[in-house]
């Protein structure tokens, strides 16, 4: 483990620096790499490059916890933020059947469906507008699947500059490389010019435990209020007492719905946001509240995809990414 704090440099397909150092998961961890890697990445650009860093699950988990710790803690902000969307998520939050694993695809996600989009949008919309919470202009990627419609493509696009995005555009990059997210790289490009005040954050690390859990709580995800558990009043006053009450919050929360249920697609409206733990990583720097019930060790396959990814010793391509 005495390694572990070197961040580990890896390259894109087409040669492109990347840094990876810590991946945790938004759901159960805040979901970003470390201050570290987005440090030396920013060194070595310059004034005039732009680093791209991750910010996991969602704007209502990963974003969220992206500004409220990360930056708070690095005292770096984002000059944009690129919201990844997909025609078929949001086809899924407009009330598309539900995907198993292993069945075949329904096809309501492969055939062109305004009206269940239609619907779906009103997801973005939220997400949209949990971004925009933190003053950073917003930049809406349509990661592309082949069976998206133009139609489909324009009535998200629309959508979203509705809700006030900064450009939102169709994203290829999955297949074209480069090539095929460049225009999103340059709408990214002219939303970072764009002038604008110092990014916001939702709260004050002074106010109480509490009531921090109640501001995510109403303000990103919509609930009307929150419900602490008598083990996580407990856990809050005991912190409180042992001087930890101002650390910044980490939500454990599902990252299937804007609630604590995963089954409540779209924008979940009258619900109340059931705490039932609260725990400190004080090493780490925050507190994590356990929303509902979080199973807080990530479900990973027993046999990890990398084991099928290889170099071919000829041609020095790689195989098995695809």
């Amino acid at each position: 483990m005495k390694e572990a704090i070197k961040p580990n440099l890896m390259q894109t397909l087409e040669g492109s620096p990347v840094f990876v150092h810590a991946g945790p998961f938004a759901n159960i961890a805040h979901g970003n790499s470390s201050v570290l890697a987005d440090k030396i990445a920013l060194k070595l650009v310059g004034e005039q490059g732009f680093v791209v860093t991750e910010a996991g699950f969602g704007a209502d988990i990963g974003l969220e916890k992206f500004f409220n710790i990360k930056c708070r803690l690095s005292g770096l902000c984002p000059d944009a933020v690129v919201l990844v969307v997909t025609v078929r998520a949001l086809k899924m939050h407009g009330g598309g059947p539900k995907v198993t694993v292993g069945a075949p695809l329904p096809k309501e996600y492969t055939e062109e469906g305004l009206d269940l989009l239609e619907r779906g949008c009103a997801n973005l919309v939220k997400h949209l507008q949990i971004a925009q919470l933190f003053g950073v202009p917003v930049v809406v990627a349509i990661n592309e699947f082949t069976t998206d419609t133009p139609r489909e493509t324009a009535l998200l696009v629309s959508a979203a500059l509705r809700a006030g995005a900064a450009a939102a555009l169709r994203c290829a990059a999955w297949r074209a490389g480069g090539e095929g997210a460049a225009a999103l790289a340059q709408a990214v490009v002219e939303a970072a010019q764009r002038p604008r005040g110092r990014p916001r954050l939702l709260y004050d690390l002074q106010l109480p435990v509490e009531e921090k859990i109640r501001v995510i709580a109403q303000k990103v995800y919509g609930a009307d209020d929150i419900c602490l558990s008598e083990e996580a009043r407990r856990k809050i006053d005991l912190y409180t007492k042992q001087g930890f009450a101002e650390l910044p919050i980490c939500m454990a929360k599902t990252h299937l719905s804007l609630s604590h249920r995963p089954e409540l697609k779209g924008v979940p409206k009258g619900f109340v946001l059931p705490i039932s733990d609260v725990r400190a990583s004080v090493g780490a720097g925050f507190l994590y509240p356990l929303v509902g019930t979080m199973t807080t060790m990530p479900g990973l396959p027993v046999r990890p995809c990398f084991y099928d990814i290889d170099l071919d010793p000829d041609t020095e391509e790689i195989r098995g990414i695809f």
